[in-house]
């Protein structure tokens, strides 16, 4: 099984592109921020350490209350950290079990804005990463949440995905590309990434003397 993390900045349409795997061209596709959205509403561990965190009022009626989390993380990336120490060791566990309730399928993605900071990145063999221009990703931002500029600026600048694209074995250019040529990237890549690998054995045989 050949596991492929799909990442990017906000607003690079790296979703579309997920959905797009799992819809048109039948891949398992792990949503990670979907995921941690879920565990963190169900999961009694979580729940605990979070209201232990930040407060009885992060949650309500049993539901976490997000802007309430939000405020909290977003006010320092200590908070940041704290809360993620708490939320993405469940979501790796889940992530496992997930991935073995598909065995057999010749590969799987999972999908994730965060994927090296949150440590995903060791759980894939390969790595897919959307881009596209700021602005543009600034504008589906604002659409797509309802933000203020501002708010989406704040959130790009507290991601890092321009360090990423150079570590990313595949780059899918999500500028003003239609779902077609969407589709046939996507297949390209699919044949790339389960052609089998042919292993040198000069690279890691000592030499012999003749």
């Amino acid at each position: 099984m050949i596991r492929l993390g799909i990442t990017g900045g906000i607003g690079s349409g790296k979703s579309y592109v997920a959905r797009l795997l799992s819809d048109e061209l039948g891949v398992p596709v792990f949503d990670c921020d979907a995921q941690a959205k879920r565990l963190s509403d169900e999961d009694p561990l979580i729940r605990e350490a979070l209201t232990r965190l930040v407060g009885p009022h992060v949650y309500d009626c049993g539901r976490l209350v997000r802007p309430v989390l939000a405020a909290y993380l977003f006010q320092s990336e200590e908070h940041a950290a704290q809360v993620n120490a708490i939320i993405h060791p469940a979501v790796h566990a889940h992530f496992l079990r997930w991935q073995q309730e598909h065995e057999g399928q010749p590969l799987v993605a999972l999908e994730s804005a965060i994927l090296y900071e949150s440590g995903f990145n060791r759980f894939v063999d390969r790595i897919l990463f959307v881009r596209a221009s700021e602005p543009l990703r600034i504008q589906r931002a604002m659409q797509r949440d309802g933000a203020s500029r501002q708010q989406i600026e704040q959130r790009i600048s507290r991601q890092h995905a321009q360090l990423y694209e150079p570590l990313a074995d595949y780059v899918i250019d999500n500028e003003a590309a239609t779902r077609a040529e969407l589709l046939s990237q996507l297949r390209l890549l699919l044949q790339d990434a389960l052609a089998p690998r042919v292993v040198d054995d000069r690279a890691t045989t000592p030499q012999q003397d003749a």
